[in-house]
C-alpha cells in the first residue's frame, strides 16, 4: 500500500468529503486546501477561480503537508482556459508547488487514455455554454463526445446538494448507448459513494470528477495503491502509472 501524500486545491465547499472517503479506501494521504471565489458556473467567474494567484495560494496552503503531487480539483476552472491555457495553468501550479501538478480536466483525458477509451458521453451539471467548452477540450485531446447533456445548474453549492439517487438518475438519463464511458465533470458533485451503482446500472465505465482527480494525483506521484473496486473500474484495474 502506498504512503503517498497528494495535495488537492479545491474551490469553495461542496463535495470535498469525497477525498477523505477515498483516502480511507486507498490508504494514502489526500489533504485538501480550499480557495475561494464566486461559485457561479459562468466563464468570467471560472477564469477568476482558476487564476495563477488563487492557485499559488492553494499551493502555499498545501506546502506544510509536503505533497508528492498537487492537483487543481476543478474541471470547469481548468477547461474554461482551453487546452493551451490549461497546460499553462498546470505549469504555473507545478512551479508554485515545486512538485508535479495537473488539473481535473487533464485527469479525465489521462484516465480515458489509460482505459483505452476514445468515445464518451458527457453528463454535465453546468449550463450549456460551459458544458460545451468541456466537449471542445476533450475533442482537442482526442476524446470523441457522442452526446452531451447540461443540467443547467448555476452554482457549485447547488450541485453539492444532489443526493446519490439524484446523481444516479441524472447519469442513467444522459448516457449514450454507443459511448464506451460516461463522464460526469464536476468536483462539486458527490459521486464516490455511488460509483459502483452507476457502473452497474449503465453497464460501462463511469468517470467522475473527484474520482479522476484523485487518480491523476496518484499517477503523477507514481503511487500504485491496492485495487479499490469501490472507486470504479478506474481503480479496480490498478492502471496508475508514473509521469506523463
Amino acid at each position: 500500500m502506498s504512503t503517498a501524500t497528494i495535495g488537492f486545491i479545491y474551490p469553495d465547499h461542496a463535495a470535498e468529503d469525497d477525498y477523505p472517503r477515498a483516502a480511507g479506501l486507498l490508504g494514502v494521504e489526500l489533504p485538501v486546501a480550499h480557495i475561494y471565489g464566486t461559485d457561479l458556473h459562468a466563464v468570467p467567474e471560472l477564469l477568476d477561480l482558476g487564476s495563477p494567484e488563487k492557485l499559488r495560494k492553494g499551493a502555499e496552503l498545501l506546502a506544510p503537508r509536503r505533497p508528492d503531487a498537487v492537483v487543481w480539483a476543478c474541471t470547469s476552472g481548468s477547461f474554461v482556459y482551453g487546452v493551451d491555457g490549461a497546460r499553462e495553468q498546470v505549469r504555473g501550479l507545478a512551479e508554485a508547488a515545486g512538485v508535479p501538478a495537473s488539473s481535473t480536466s487533464f485527469a479525465f483525458v489521462n484516465a480515458a487514455r489509460a482505459l483505452g477509451i476514445s468515445s464518451v458521453a458527457v453528463c454535465a451539471s453546468y449550463p450549456d455554454d460551459v458544458a460545451r467548452l468541456f466537449v471542445e477540450f476533450l475533442a482537442r485531446e482526442g476524446v470523441s463526445v457522442l452526446s452531451m447533456s447540461s443540467a443547467g445548474i448555476g452554482t457549485a453549492a447547488e450541485v453539492g446538494t444532489l443526493t446519490a439517487p439524484q446523481v444516479l438518475e441524472l447519469a442513467v438519463a444522459n448516457d449514450h448507448p454507443d459511448a464506451e464511458a460516461l463522464l460526469i465533470p464536476d468536483t462539486a458533485m458527490h459521486t464516490l459513494e455511488v460509483l459502483p451503482e452507476l457502473e452497474a446500472a449503465l453497464g460501462k465505465t463511469v468517470l467522475t470528477a473527484n474520482q479522476v482527480t484523485i487518480w491523476e494525483g496518484l499517477r503523477l506521484a507514481g503511487a500504485v495503491p491496492d485495487a479499490a473496486p469501490g472507486l470504479g473500474r478506474l481503480f479496480a484495474e490498478r492502471l496508475i502509472h508514473a509521469g506523463d
